[in-house]
């Protein structure tokens, strides 16, 4: 393990193999050439190939089967990304700029209809392989389509989902230490909070802790959400008001954090003041979901009996109705990536994968909340990444 400044960092030889086992995916799908695309809502690809996320643009990654890898990166990033890549050669392309269209006279430009020009003169490409399937550009795969016009285009995305599915001890040691910083946040935040605070202060709260911590910065696509009240948390998806707390309602504190890339999650509820009875039989219960999930998270287990652990509790305690999906995720360059592991699929449990156990109840009469940890898979069970839910839950709400 590479460390910065005391910190873990993953070594470039690490992303040398991650290069030469996409080949290797790309090959056992006869695919000659892959282009992978990245932007804010998804920036994991790229960053787990070569380390770059664009910063007010978008990033590429254009690999052919017989050649080597190519960064491509805007305008406005580019001198960032030349500084941050793990892999060598890095273009300019006009098509990842700004959405205003801003014209940089720094360094040499390329557009992807010459890259592609070039990849078509040196190598025999018959089958393409796109990665970003809800974010990929009309104004790349178009060209691609003219170069290529016999070429088969097809979704290759699901092969890069297979290589980061298990995590190496690098990328758990990241995952851990986002965790950590997370846990500290939440401990110091929990003792501050106060009756009048907004929404918004809170967050101010937790992520001055996680950026203190020495995170990169909130989780990957979302921003810490606090939806306080009944009507706010009811809200699934939220951002952040001027609404102030105010003692005995729900208030839900909901973050991620980022480190080398990798992220973890971390949600809890939390009510200032007397807790009313209502909030504390459906929280507990939430609780004891979650163990049971954990204590069923292991080798050899699947993805519907993990679930199905935690949704047993919630029947019994009387609270399935209000549990409105699956309670596992896997989590890594993105907070929330695939596969979702949803109650129905049989997805099978591994060791190294890296997961999140989410409990939520939705709509109650009083509103919603979560409770989320994260968590590696090792050959002997769960790992807890982070532990401030641990003793915090149990002991705030009993």
């Amino acid at each position: 393990m590479a460390k910065n400044n005391g910190f873990p960092r993953i070594p470039d030889s690490e992303f040398e193999a991650r290069i030469a086992a996409v080949k290797g995916k790309m090959r056992e799908r006869n695919i000659d050439l892959l282009v992978l695309y990245s932007n804010a809502l998804d920036p994991g690809h790229v960053r787990y190939l070569a380390d770059v996320a664009g910063i007010n643009e978008s990033v590429a990654t254009v690999i052919p089967l017989e050649g080597d890898a190519i960064v491509c990166s805007g305008q406005a990033c580019q001198v960032w990304s030349k500084h941050k890549s793990r892999v060598k050669d890095v273009h300019i392309f006009p098509e990842l700029s700004e959405v205003v269209g801003s014209e940089y006279l720094v360094g040499d430009q390329f557009i992807f209809s010459n890259l592609f020009q070039e990849l078509r003169q040196k190598h025999s490409i018959n089958k393409i392989g796109t990665v970003g399937t809800l974010i990929f550009p009309q104004i790349i795969y178009a060209q691609l389509q003219k170069t290529f016009p016999e070429a088969e285009i097809v979704n290759a995305e699901p092969l890069m989902f297979e290589l980061r599915l298990h995590k190496s001890a690098n990328e758990v040691a990241c995952i851990r230490k986002a965790a950590e910083i997370l846990d500290e946040s939440f401990t110091n935040a929990v003792q501050k909070i106060q009756v009048g605070w907004t929404e918004l202060d809170i967050m101010a709260e937790i992520e001055a802790g996680i950026l203190r911590g020495g995170a990169e910065g909130t989780a990957a696509s979302w921003e810490p959400m606090i939806p306080s009240g009944p009507e706010h948390a009811n809200l699934w998806m939220n951002r952040n008001t001027l609404r102030k707390v105010s003692a005995g309602e729900i208030i839900c504190l909901q973050a991620g954090a980022v480190f080398e890339g990798y992220n973890a999650a971390l949600c809890a509820p939390f009510v200032l003041g007397k807790i009313p009875g209502e909030i504390q039989s459906a929280v507990l219960a939430a609780n004891e979901a979650m163990g049971a999930a954990i204590q069923s998270l292991k080798p050899g287990a699947t993805s519907k009996q993990v679930n199905a652990a935690g949704k047993a509790v919630l029947k019994r305690t009387g609270f399935a109705q209000y549990s409105p999906y699956g309670i596992m995720h896997n989590i890594g360059c993105l907070e929330c990536e695939s596969p979702r592991m949803a109650e129905d699929k049989d997805f099978p449990v591994v060791e190294g994968m890296t997961v999140c156990i989410d409990v939520f109840l939705f709509r109650l009469p009083w509103g919603s909340f979560r409770i989320e940890n994260t968590l590696a898979v090792t050959a002997h069970g769960a790992d807890r990444l982070t532990k401030f839910n641990e003793k915090f839950v149990a002991r705030h709400f009993a």
